[in-house]
């Protein structure tokens, strides 16, 4: 049986919640071990968790994990919610440097040879990489509600935490990234974004701007990730689908050319803080 072991890592992706089979909402959570090695962790009940507990992107954090039984996946680890203490503070949004210090020596080649990789030997299921080119940002519209079953999930008493003050909403839309690899044979991806800071620029902005909202969201997702940014995908695999990817999360210092520009003054409405 599994041991409970410590691991001391920088959280990177935080995926938008959704009802889980356990009986709570759950994030999935990415994080890069002290050792340089990936972490994915789950349950995570973020929005349950004491306020002290509520570990943020690039921030370092201890954890008390035991390695999953029931996903069979390397990197994969239950987190105990009781096992967690947030060591750093958050790595500063401008400090692109520090975060690139710890996040890029892991980047793969390509999400071709990811796939190929983890065809060949099952893992990994977790990597970073940058697209060769991103040709297009999509919204698909996604109308249908929670199950009854998933609003129950969310509507049951927790004994070990109260209930967050507003009920999780479900994003109405799915977005995606169409890109290329650098490698020569990519016939190209077309990955779906379930990173938790797409889904709150989207509550945060529909509420500000109304019906205007995608132009905003567009503005940030499309135009300056793809014009103005270094963008890198988090992907991971689906564990009730082992062999499809989707990014789970944007990595984007700006391009060499406008660090300056935008360390002082990034363009557009600015995303949530997470």
């Amino acid at each position: 049986m599994p041991t409970e072991e410590t691991k001391r890592a920088l959280v990177v992706v935080r995926t938008y919640p959704v009802p889980d089979e356990s009986g709570i909402e759950s994030s999935c959570t990415a994080a890069i071990t002290d050792q340089g090695e990936w972490l994915r962790l789950f349950p995570v009940p973020w929005r349950l968790l004491p306020e002290d507990r509520r570990f943020r992107k690039y921030q370092w954090v201890e954890f008390s994990v035991i390695k999953a039984t029931s996903d069979s996946r390397r990197e994969s680890h239950h987190l105990r919610r009781d096992g967690i203490r947030i060591v750093s503070p958050v790595l500063k949004a401008g400090d692109w440097q520090a975060r690139k210090h710890v996040v890029l020596p892991l980047r793969a080649h390509c999400l071709c040879c990811l796939i190929k990789q983890r065809d060949a030997q099952q893992f990994p299921t977790l990597g970073i990489v940058r697209p060769e080119s991103i040709s297009r940002f999509r919204i698909s519209r996604d109308p249908s509600p929670w199950t009854q079953a998933q609003i129950n999930m969310l509507r049951q008493q927790h004994f070990f935490a109260e209930a967050p003050e507003e009920e999780l909403e479900k994003i109405p839309y799915k977005f995606y990234y169409d890109f290329r690899c650098p490698e020569p044979t990519c016939n190209g991806h077309t990955a779906m974004c379930t990173d938790w800071e797409m889904g709150q620029s989207y509550r945060d902005w529909k509420s500000k701007y109304g019906d205007g909202w995608e132009s905003k969201f567009r503005q940030r997702y499309e135009t300056d990730m793809i014009q103005n940014r270094d963008t890198h995908f988090y992907v991971g695999t689906v564990a009730s689908h082992p062999n499809r990817w989707i990014i789970i999360g944007l990595f984007y210092p700006p391009r060499a050319a406008q660090q300056n520009l935008f360390l002082g003054d990034e363009s557009g409405p600015h995303p949530p803080r997470l």
